[in-house]
């Protein structure tokens, strides 16, 4: 039986062809076979978070202790054009460095961003896709 494989998470979450992806927030423990993925689906290498280009979207891995989310956040949509998104990954619940929803809503709102959807993104991460548009509030 011949089964065809369905979307991967970077489709599933945005990433197509074409788009410029900056990767903000790498370290060893991220998932390899994702950012793989994302690769594979915009047909080019990750920017690094050095990149002073336009980018379509923002891979940003944060883990409980990185700092302040909503810095991280604020500091993803420097390159981001206007039509962008971000792809917030956390690691999963019950890891020590798991970030709660709400501090990802709150961090999300405060930046000028809106949380539209969460998944699974490989064993140990959580994807939120945040997008343009929320409601900044003066910090």
């Amino acid at each position: 039986m011949n089964q065809t494989a369905g979307p991967t998470v970077a489709a599933k979450l945005g990433f197509a062809d074409g788009l410029v992806v900056q990767e903000l927030g790498w370290d060893d423990d991220v998932d390899e076979t994702l950012r793989d993925q994302v690769e594979e689906v915009v047909g080019s290498s990750l920017e690094d978070e050095e990149y002073d280009g336009v980018v379509d979207a923002v891979l940003l891995w944060f883990r409980e202790g990185d700092g302040d989310l909503i810095d991280d956040c604020v500091d993803a949509l420097t390159n981001l054009g206007d039509k962008g998104f971000v792809v917030l990954l956390v690691p999963k619940a019950g890891h020590p460095e798991h970030v709660d929803a709400s501090d990802i809503q709150e961090a999300a709102q405060t930046a000028g961003l809106k949380a539209s959807s969460s998944s699974k993104a490989g064993a140990d991460w959580i994807a939120t896709k945040l997008v343009q548009g929320g409601t900044a509030k003066q910090r």
